[in-house]
């Protein structure tokens, strides 16, 4: 067993994406290790990143079944077994490595993705993207002062952004006006193509509210 980088230049090699993932020796002899003693229908393992770039952004191992992977995902074939990696969460994991180190109370599984929480968007990007990072960089470092933040939900049929308020803009009396002449004049100004925002945050709990 050595040592892999994936890139997805070997999946691709016109691709100009040059991803690269490294899960070294040891993780890949404690993941198939893992995955003989599993049911029949445990087909892999699945890399993904829940919200990625983002500050909340998390990468995940978890055993693949069919009915968790799409058609459109990358396959890494490691010795014993495959990787599947979700295809929105590409992106940022170049630069990752998967490592796993014996110790004392028996060993631990690590991840490190130095690019999970960095937002990559462009002007093609979807809606989604767009508006995250928006509210990334430009709208929760001011809702911060206030001990507050902002997060999208989805994007409904109307083309409105569902937002929800979190901290100190949770029951916030003003958060009216951070709405409506903060989050969506700032979104709208950057993106004409979104309808407009609103929110869907129970602002009956005043617990943390800034006001």
């Amino acid at each position: 067993m050595t040592e892999s980088t994936f890139s997805s230049g070997e999946h691709d090699p016109s691709s100009e994406d040059f991803t690269e993932i490294v899960l070294t020796d040891s993780a890949q002899e404690y993941l198939c290790g893992l995955l003989e003693s599993q049911e029949e229908d445990v087909i892999g393992i699945r890399v993904f990143v829940n919200d990625p770039g983002t500050p909340k952004a998390e990468t995940c191992i978890a055993y693949c079944r069919d009915e968790d992977t799409s058609d459109d995902a990358l396959i890494r074939q490691y010795t014993g077994f495959k990787a599947y990696f979700d295809t929105n969460s590409w992106s940022y994991l170049d630069g990752a490595k998967i490592d796993y180190a014996s110790d004392r109370m028996g060993g631990q599984l690590t991840i490190k993705a130095p690019n999970s929480k960095m937002p990559q968007v462009r002007s093609d990007s979807p809606l989604a993207d767009r508006i995250k990072y928006l509210l990334y960089t430009e709208i929760n470092p001011s809702l911060a002062a206030h001990g507050g933040e902002v997060s999208l939900m989805t994007i409904d049929d109307e083309n409105y952004a569902v937002l929800q308020f979190g901290g100190g803009c949770q029951g916030c009396s003003a958060v009216d006006a951070t709405l409506k002449d903060g989050v969506e004049k700032t979104l709208k100004e950057h993106l004409p193509d979104l309808a407009g925002v609103r929110d869907v945050t129970d602002h009956t709990d005043r617990s943390n509210a800034y006001y």
